[in-house]
């Protein structure tokens, strides 16, 4: 091979490495390109995949959710038509208007009342009379107690020293507390050391005595009737101890807020009792007003009242009711949930108008005030609510209540119905518990 075939044959070689590697790069990259688009055919398909797995689990939610309302639906349905078949006889779902009754001592001292009060004749309802005579039917234990016995032992004889210890003695056991009934008992020692004082000069100033107790700490508290100020959202904590009738209390509450016209909303943050949430609805549903609850299990109350408050502020809301766990002075932990509640709405509404109102049932006397004063300590009272008054011959806690623990008293409850709780008036208190007939 000479020179010239031997560089031909170079030249060649050179071509065919060429051609070689060119082709060995076409098919490493054609390799690549397979291998990219079998991976990304891959991607594409697992992608798919999950896709088509998140729609079927998606389908599956919204499927169970679907069950789930249904079934919540059924359950709160028969838990409505189980509420409205108890209350039948009581109080129909459609709240019926108070109907006239008889005109007997009943109506007659109701419309004194009234009447003493300022009232016109054409300025009385139907409501407030029969309102009155639930008042005086329910302190009528409270009013057996002491007054008819005191009445009894003294007829048309002058007040005595001897009867004075009789009184105290009733007061005591009315459970009118130990303070209020010294200073009742000192203030008629008094005047009976200046005057003569008969039976009903004596019933008179033991009116005017327990009044001026009762009114001292709503007069101190600066405001003399408790409504929810307009253009502030409003938000009323009810507190206290299992079994006082705190649900229930608040579930009248939202009627009688509703009622009078204000933008009322629910916040069912007591979800450690069962079924407190779902007898709130209950309560809502008679009343119109909306309840905001999280059906979790065990779920954290201040993230109810959280979306409640917001629920309020989008809402335009004017009062918004909290319901609160029942609990104990002693349970350190739900008293701190109480804490962590109120710290939530300083942040979410500093400007908003908080009131912490303690529920006491009436018929437990001196534990309801022991409950009154361990909450006053640790929970920040601005009121009190006394239920259950009818039937009760402790109606007294009221006094000690308001002389003992400084608390004032903003509503009064004196039967089951829907409309048995009011704004407290201590004159007409007063004149239900002292009445002589």
């Amino acid at each position: 091979m000479n020179n010239t075939d031997s560089d031909n044959s170079r030249e060649w070689a050179a071509q065919a490495y060429a051609l070689l590697k060119k082709r060995q790069e076409e098919q490493k990259q054609e390799l690549e390109k397979q291998q990219k688009q079998e991976l990304e055919k891959q991607e594409k398909q697992e992608l798919e995949k999950q896709e088509k797995q998140e729609l079927e689990k998606q389908e599956k939610q919204e499927l169970e959710k679907q069950e789930k309302q249904e079934l919540e639906k059924q359950e709160k349905q028969e838990l409505i038509d189980i509420a409205n078949k108890e209350n039948t006889l009581r109080e129909p779902k459609a709240i019926a208007e108070s109907e006239l009754g008889e005109f007997d001592d009943n109506f007659t001292w109701s419309a004194m009342v009234l009447a003493a009060q300022g009232k016109k004749i054409n300025q009385i309802s139907i409501d407030e009379i029969d309102w009155l005579t639930k008042l005086r039917r329910g302190l009528e234990e409270t009013r057996k107690g002491f007054v008819t016995e005191l009445l009894d032992k003294l007829g048309d004889d002058p007040l005595t020293p001897e009867s004075l210890d009789d009184l105290e003695t009733l007061l005591i056991r009315a459970d009118a507390g130990i303070d209020s009934t010294d200073k009742v008992i000192n203030s008629l020692r008094t005047k009976l050391n200046e005057e003569v004082v008969g039976a009903e000069a004596g019933i008179r100033f033991l009116k005017e005595e327990l009044k001026f107790i009762i009114d001292k700490p709503i007069k101190n508290s600066g405001i003399d009737l408790l409504v929810p100020q307009k253009d502030r959202l409003n938000v009323w904590l009810l507190v206290g101890v299992n079994g006082v009738g705190k649900t229930t209390t608040l579930g009248k509450l939202a009627y009688l807020s509703s009622k009078s016209n204000y933008k009322t909303l629910i916040a069912a943050a007591d979800t450690f009792r069962a079924a407190a949430v779902e007898q709130l609805k209950v309560w809502g549903d008679r009343s119109n007003v909306d309840v905001i609850s999280n059906q979790s299990k065990n779920a954290d109350p201040a993230a109810v009242v959280f979306d409640a408050i917001n629920s309020a502020k989008k809402r335009n809301v004017d009062l918004l009711l909290v319901d609160t766990a029942g609990r104990l002075q002693t349970k350190n932990n739900l008293m701190d949930e109480l804490a962590k509640i109120k710290k939530i709405i300083d942040k979410q509404v500093p400007d908003a108008i908080v009131e912490s109102l303690l529920v006491l049932d009436a018929s437990q006397g001196q534990n309801g005030l022991k409950q009154a004063k361990s909450f006053a300590k640790s929970a920040d009272l601005t009121g009190a609510i006394i239920t259950k008054l009818d039937g009760t011959s402790r109606g007294g806690v009221s006094l000690a209540v308001s002389e003992e623990v400084n608390l004032p008293i903003r509503f009064i409850g004196a039967g089951e119905g829907i409309k048995d709780l009011r704004p407290f008036n201590s004159y007409e208190f007063v004149e239900a518990m002292l009445a002589d007939k």
